[in-house]
């Protein structure tokens, strides 16, 4: 298990280039799976999740390339179908939440799939129920095998239908619609998520020769194909990043230009950060954030404490909670941070109250940050990593807090982000992986 060494209390300055979107790639790299013909796939990100992803896609028998520094081209022309069934892929399907994902293409292809329960975050309950019930409406039967722990699942016809999702998953609506673009007819997913990650997909496979409708919207209309052909794809720069990135500059007081962020595509993100006083200017594709010494938390209009909730696109995405909420303890002013989606999200805090920061959890899913506006630094600590983003955020407190602190099972951060080390470093933090 590796570790991080952080020396606190070093501005950075300089350029950040976001890597591409973690959430986005996954979905794509599972959809090569629909066609025998060439896709390439530009801007993948060196993170972990990914590149166990890639390295499944080859155990699987799809011919993966790598064409520059980060693109690659995926044919699955031949798939092992018999590599499929064997407990070396159920293995590494239940430590890879993305390998949920699998299950559209290989159910609309092939007209089969196994796949064992997927692992990722410990961030509390995270449903099946949306993906299954949805590609069992297009006609796939599913099966769990209580000896092998595994689901079985077959359709000899799949056929489009209409449908009301009952949570507006991101993953359950790329593998709806990665089932649905190849079933005789049409299909209407209402409640549909509509994340950039998902209107990316939907613009890859309509390139492919899938006919969807409504992209942007939560109201998807596909009308099924016979077969899907190659394509190219760019993946975008990742929002979360991003939104880490801003958070960080905040609370380390440096100045930093985010570059080529694909600002069009990250919501409200920018507006939340502002909403905690944080300054920052869009430079065409870029965002600036000058050097702050200090940052207060806005106020709703009739004075009551502001709170900052996530949501369903267009809604903040939850990934980026724990950063604000980190940044929170050294702006001016108290904030509530609600985290709706996921009931274990905001365990973390007990490390950042070791720390010295103001925080009382009022239960799994709600927190209210009283701001030190800079008046008293966090202390350095020893903490644990229990997911990516809580991961991201011990990381900048550790980088602004006093003294030396040490976070370990950082495999979880490298799951997520790229030589995040080395990247910051190389503007002036002080981060030694050991």
């Amino acid at each position: 298990m590796a570790s991080f060494v952080i020396e606190g209390g070093h501005s950075l300055c300089g350029d950040l280039y976001p890597q591409g979107a973690k959430n986005e790639v996954l979905q794509i790299i599972c959809a090569t799976l629909l066609t025998a013909e060439e896709i390439t796939v530009h801007n993948i990100p060196d993170i972990l999740d990914v590149n166990n992803l890639i390295q499944l896609m080859r155990d699987m028998g799809v011919s993966v390339s790598k064409k520059g520094v980060d693109t690659y081209s995926f044919q699955a022309t031949n798939v092992d179908f018999s590599y499929l069934e064997s407990d070396a892929f159920l293995k590494k399907c239940s430590s890879l939440r993305g390998s949920v994902m699998l299950i559209g293409p290989m159910v609309a292809r092939f007209g089969k799939a196994i796949i064992s329960k997927p692992g990722g975050d410990k961030i509390g309950r995270r449903r099946l129920d949306t993906h299954f019930v949805g590609i069992q409406n297009l006609g796939a039967n599913f099966n769990y095998n209580e000896t092998r722990g595994i689901y079985e699942i077959s359709a000899k016809q799949l056929r489009g239908t209409y449908m009301l999702l009952d949570e507006a998953s991101v993953t359950g609506t790329a593998n709806i619609l990665m089932t649905a673009v190849l079933a005789k007819g049409k299909t209407t997913i209402y409640n549909a998520a509509c994340e950039p990650y998902i209107q990316q997909l939907c613009k890859m496979l309509n390139r492919m020769g899938a006919r969807i409708e409504g992209i942007a919207s939560n109201l998807l209309t596909i009308e099924g194909v016979d077969e899907l052909h190659g394509t190219e794809h760019t993946i975008l720069p990742d929002m979360i990043e991003v939104g880490s990135f801003i958070g960080m500059a905040a609370m380390t007081r440096s100045e930093l230009t985010i570059k080529n962020v694909s600002y069009e595509n990250l919501g409200i993100i920018p507006d939340s950060f502002r909403r905690l006083g944080i300054k920052m200017e869009q430079h065409g594709d870029d965002i600036y954030v000058p050097a702050q010494e200090s940052y207060e938390i806005e106020s709703f209009i009739d004075g009551s404490i502001m709170s900052i909730a996530d949501a369903p696109w267009p809604g903040l995405t939850p990934d980026l909670l724990s950063v604000m909420l980190v940044v929170a303890t050294q702006a001016k002013g108290s904030v509530l941070i609600h985290q709706k989606m996921f009931e274990s999200r905001l365990f973390f805090v007990d490390k950042l109250i070791d720390m010295g920061a103001q925080i009382i959890l009022c239960d799994p899913h709600r927190a209210v940050v009283i701001g030190h506006n800079h008046g008293f630094k966090l202390r350095g600590g020893n903490m644990t990593s229990p997911d990516i983003r809580a991961g991201i955020a011990l990381l900048i407190a550790a980088m602004s807090a006093d003294g030396i602190s040490h976070i370990h099972n950082i495999e979880q951060i490298d799951r997520g982000y790229q030589n995040i080390e080395g990247r910051l470093n190389a503007l002036g933090a002080r981060i030694t992986r050991i």
